[in-house]
């Protein structure tokens, strides 16, 4: 994660993301604009064949991350690399775009009550022409239903006749149909009861297997990020914290804000749940519109110094594979 002079990307890695920012102008006043930093100056790397998972509060840049990376939202700065090609112009979008899919948060509000669900998984064949008649377009249909485990009769129906755990496996069977090989799954349980949850977790993780598919996995629930990544990313008010591989953060988080957020996961047995102490954190978070200067958690750090309000600490390798953005670590 140290900083290259001239970045080469290296062909392990699917996806490679360099100095991300994402700054929105939010009006404060009688013709004042200020810039809200949703992401700033994130990096990372995710390998082929992987899951990364990303956690963190509400309203850290989480969600902001996946559509930058994705292109949804036009970066501010920063360089994304998918495949070792640096996504820069309309041609390498197009193709980034079949290669790279989302599934969305809100199955409900992410699916066209308008359209069948036929319609609705078929559109990014339609948008990239993948299927040469309407016979081979049905079959296509079909499958992807058959793979998400949906009823093949049900594609003359719409959203609103499924239930949410249903609507969440159109919205995957939408993101494969162009046959990607990056997904980005933005919070895909979150709205979902827990039974469900696991269902469509095992979902995701059969058809990973069976597909090829590299993930990031975003989500504020550390035990299905835990579950599901190879490696977990702590995000902080536009900042990542912590990377490292998932049983070695879970087990031996650096940063303080990973400690206090691993204090807070319940243990299942009553013996260990009592001897776990829970770390509370001091304040609120502050506004993105008014981030502290230095490190963005040094309001709410018991560890925090001068020099954590000075400069803002660059992620770097504390052990081998463990990054952390700690000063004092």
């Amino acid at each position: 994660m140290s900083e290259e002079k001239a970045f080469v990307p290296n062909p392990e890695y699917l996806v490679q993301v360099r100095h991300l920012k994402e700054y929105f102008p939010v009006s404060t006043g009688f013709l004042k604009t200020t810039m809200l930093k949703a992401v700033d100056d994130v990096s990372f790397d995710i390998r082929r064949g992987e899951t990364l998972g990303l956690v963190g509060e509400s309203g850290c840049g989480k969600t902001t991350v996946g559509r930058t990376l994705l292109q949804l939202y036009k970066p501010t700065a920063g360089e994304v690399w998918f495949d070792g090609r640096r996504i820069d112009s309309k041609e390498s979008l197009r193709e980034f775009r079949r290669r790279a899919q989302m599934v969305f948060q809100d199955p409900y509000s992410s699916l066209n009550p308008r359209m069948t669900v036929a319609d609705i998984v078929a559109e990014p064949i339609d948008v990239h022409r993948l299927c040469p008649d309407k016979k081979a377009r049905e079959a296509r249909i079909r499958e992807l239903m058959q793979l998400v485990g949906l009823n093949t009769e049900h594609a003359t129906r719409y959203a609103h006749e499924f239930s949410g755990g249903q609507r969440q496996r159109i919205g995957i069977a939408r993101a494969l149909a162009s046959n990607p090989e990056f997904i980005v799954c933005d919070e895909p349980v979150s709205a979902l009861d827990v039974s469900i949850q696991a269902q469509v977790i095992n979902m995701l993780e059969d058809l990973q297997a069976q597909l090829d598919l590299t993930y990031l996995f975003i989500a504020h629930d550390i035990s299905v990020v835990k579950h599901i990544s190879n490696r977990i990313a702590v995000m902080y008010l536009g900042h990542m914290m912590e990377l490292a591989e998932s049983n070695e953060l879970t087990k031996h988080p650096l940063h303080p804000y990973t400690v206090s957020l691993m204090s807070a996961v319940p243990i299942p047995d009553p013996r260990e749940s009592r001897k776990q102490r829970r770390i509370v954190l001091e304040g609120d978070v502050p506004s993105p519109l008014k981030v502290p200067s230095g490190c963005p958690f040094r309001t709410r750090c018991s560890r925090a110094t001068a020099q954590c309000s000075d400069a803002c600490p660059a992620l770097r390798e504390a052990a081998p594979g463990h990054f952390v953005a700690c000063h004092h670590i």
